[in-house]
């Protein structure tokens, strides 16, 4: 058995590196709506268009994220061609940067097997499998802010080049989210330096240098934004004139969500990412939590190195940011998920035999409430080969209890990758691939090409179709009105998407031929009514392809 003939150490690279291999199978799902296809579709048109300053949503000028991850994105698309694989390859690879970059910091401060179980830790995170495949911002942000805090802390000690590394990170990551994200790279040190009296080291030069160095590397964004808004305030976005790519940028994307007075605004909820953690770090959440509180002993943080102080106080102020924030989605939370792993990494190796013993029981309890849910969703919703969904699940649960026994820190470990490995196989292969049926955008864009229709893509009277924006073969037009629509009618080569309530008024003006129908369920957001296949028709909508004659 792997757990006989297997050193510790072993056992954890061996299942990193069956983690990092089933966690390819992430590549091969389609983009999700709506965030992963809205930024897919925003790097498709940077490549139609050969522009790679502006960014278009629906034809007009968009201002809200910045450019870096559709600069990637786009990159991908010229080497590979456009397609979801390529869209989600970039994330994918830095994300493998970030665990990198994660088990360099912990090895350096504890050892390998600390370095080892919080690499196993972040990388059977439920929402990181998740962000696998629904690929959005934060997924870079973890990978680049681990990177820069590994490459800072180097920095107080070892060559300046660790300053021009971690700049260039943290510049990237800002390129991806905001200024904000310099929170959590740059408030450990300052919370570090306050509780070692060595405050006197944010006056050092090099720091400034590093300050400087993240302005200069963020020029192609600042320049960017520029030319596409502060050049031009004759533009109308967020519903007035004169607006200000820099100002949003530097405050209002930012300070204006936190305080809730920028143009996108939200309803905060201190609890939100309390509960949020619950479900989206799992099946490590309750060590977690145990492992913060213990944080707050005496005696435990002083068997701890001090530098220790970088992490759990990055995690602790971003976590606090994030909770008095006004504007709060689940996956903002990934972003400080690698120091979350540390810490659950750093608590896990020094519990007693008795808390190990607590610990499997509660593991083996979620265990099974895991298995037995993802269980009957795939009986329930009838994926096509569900009775293999089953069999991986049954295979993958009875070899974490035959493999990995007794009560040991090797155990909690292994059982907890083997369960993650099975949710893996579950969504990857099953899950995405039967609920995505279900985004009707996608599928039209893709019956489009399947059929190799040349006509230009068009949406009537809909904002939120992007998957049908990234998968058609051309760059979409959106039509809002009757003089859209009479501009359409005498272009023959015009084929347009529109919800099912739309048809009723497009026959009373026009001969409709209609193409194509799909179904539609807003698949981010499940009920038990779309997951039940007998009931699962009362709750689709449905879209059309129709041509004007």
């Amino acid at each position: 058995m792997i757990s006989l003939k297997l050193s510790e150490d072993r056992c954890y690279k061996v299942l990193i590196s069956v983690l990092i291999a089933i966690s390819f199978f992430s590549l091969s799902n389609e983009v999700m709506e709506p965030d992963g296809a809205l930024y897919a579709s925003i790097s498709k048109n940077m490549i139609l268009r050969n522009d790679w300053l502006n960014l278009y949503v629906h034809g007009k000028d968009w201002l809200d994220k910045p450019h870096l991850p559709f600069w990637l994105a786009a990159a991908s698309f010229k080497l590979f061609g456009i397609s979801a694989f390529a869209y989600k390859l970039p994330s994918f690879l830095i994300s493998l940067m970030g665990t990198f970059y994660l088990y360099r910091f912990t090895a350096d401060y504890f050892n390998r097997k600390t370095a080892l179980i919080s690499a196993i830790i972040f990388l059977t995170s439920l929402h990181v499998l998740i962000s696998n495949s629904d690929v959005r911002a934060e997924a870079y942000l973890a990978a680049f802010v681990t990177a820069a805090i590994y490459h800072y802390d180097r920095a107080r000690q070892k060559s300046f080049l660790h300053i021009v590394a971690g700049s260039f990170f943290a510049a990237c990551a800002v390129m991806v989210k905001g200024i904000f994200v310099l929170v959590p790279i740059f408030c450990g040190f300052i919370i570090y330096w306050a509780i070692t009296r060595q405050l006197k080291e944010l006056l050092k030069p090099k720091w400034w240098i590093a300050i400087t160095l993240i302005l200069i590397f963020i020029t192609p964004e600042l320049y960017s934004l520029y030319v596409q808004f502060d050049l031009h305030p004759e533009k109308t976005v967020f519903g007035q004139q004169g607006v200000s790519g820099l100002r949003f940028f530097f405050w209002d994307s930012q300070f204006g969500r936190f305080f809730n007075t920028g143009p996108i605004k939200g309803k905060g909820d201190l609890s939100f990412f309390l509960h949020t953690t619950l479900w989206a770090f799992l099946p490590w959440s309750v060590l977690f939590y145990v492992g913060i509180v213990d944080l707050f002993k005496k005696h435990s943080r002083s068997v701890l190195p001090p530098e220790t102080i970088i992490i759990w106080s990055s995690a602790f102020i971003t976590f606090l940011l994030f909770s008095f924030s006004k504007f709060q989605l689940p996956h903002y939370i990934l972003v400080i998920f690698p120091q979350f792993s540390i810490i659950t990494a750093l608590y896990l190796v020094r519990i007693s035999e008795k808390r190990i013993k607590t610990f499997l029981i509660i593991q083996n309890v979620i265990f099974l409430i895991v298995v037995l849910l993802l269980g009957t969703i795939a009986v329930c919703f009838k994926f096509q080969f569900y009775g293999a969904a089953l069999a991986i699940l049954l295979i993958t649960s009875v070899s974490a209890f035959l493999l990995f026994k007794g009560a040991s820190i090797k155990t909690i470990v292994s059982r907890g990758a083997v369960l993650s490995i099975g949710i893996m196989s579950f969504l990857y292969l099953f899950f995405y691939p039967s609920i995505l049926k279900y985004q009707s955008g996608m599928e039209a864009g893709k019956w489009l090409q399947a059929n190799d229709i040349k006509a230009i893509p068009a949406v009537f009277r809909y904002d939120h179709a992007f998957s049908f924006d990234f998968y058609a073969n051309k760059e979409v037009k959106y039509l809002y009105d009757d003089a859209d629509l009479e501009e359409t009618k005498d272009q023959k080569e015009t084929v347009i998407y529109t919800h099912e309530s739309e048809l009723p008024y497009l026959k009373s003006k026009y001969n409709l031929e209609i193409l194509k129908q799909f179904d539609y369920y807003h698949i981010t957001k499940l009920k038990a009514k779309f997951i039940l296949a007998k009931s699962r028709p009362s709750v689709l909508e449905h879209f059309y392809l129709v041509k004007i004659k």
